[in-house]
């Protein structure tokens, strides 16, 4: 019934601390034919991090050796980090009929946009910013000045949700968990998504009695 010819790329955004990336991947366990984009950066595993998991880690020069033969359908410097995203993986996975989640800050949101203009945008609220400076503090991975930098940063970030089709507050993460899944569900009912083949051999084409 679903038209399978190309999958539907969900661009997820939050504030560093909001939980978009736990979202992103427990979404992905729990809804077949979903995968989370696996982002290139510069900065340093954080305890637990696996390689080609959580992000595909390089260093600076490699990271520019990939900007200057144009890899990338974004990239940015966040943090004093570059993040980027690969093109190629991308539109293999788009290509083969898998939906895509991405998650990404939102410099890199609207210059994803610009090149797959259908993607679904997602903003991850957090329901304060009390939560959210306490949330980086637990992590235990930020010393305290990238923890004022990151909740500066945040602030300029939710000034941009407006820009996003969607928002979704995490205060409680099996409702946010839930919402998240709404919207991907609601974006494979969408009519573009239904195969028009199907449709017709199974209603409109008439029998001869």
């Amino acid at each position: 019934m679903r038209n399978s010819s190309k999958g539907s790329l969900f661009i997820v955004s939050a504030p560093s601390g909001a939980g978009k990336t736990t979202l992103c991947k427990e979404l992905c366990s729990k809804i077949p034919n979903l995968k989370h984009s696996v982002s290139y950066t510069t900065r340093k595993p954080r305890q637990g991090e696996v390689n080609g998991r959580d992000y595909t880690f390089v260093d600076e020069a490699e990271f520019q050796r990939m900007i200057d033969r144009g890899e990338f359908a974004e990239w940015a410097v966040v943090h004093g980090n570059f993040y980027g995203t690969s093109r190629k993986r991308l539109d293999e996975m788009l290509q083969r009929g898998i939906d895509v989640i991405l998650d990404i800050d939102v410099q890199g949101a609207k210059k994803i946009k610009e090149v797959y203009g259908d993607a679904v945008c997602i903003f991850i609220m957090p329901p304060s910013m009390d939560v959210l400076k306490e949330r980086l503090k637990n992590r235990k991975t930020d010393p305290d000045e990238v923890i004022k930098s990151r909740l500066d940063h945040a602030i300029e970030e939710i000034r941009e949700y407006k820009w996003y089709n969607y928002v979704i507050v995490n205060n409680v993460f099996e409702e946010a968990l839930r919402e998240l899944e709404a919207v991907v569900t609601a974006r494979r009912l969408c009519v573009d998504k239904i195969d028009p083949l199907w449709v017709e051999k199974n209603f409109l084409i008439q029998g001869d009695g």
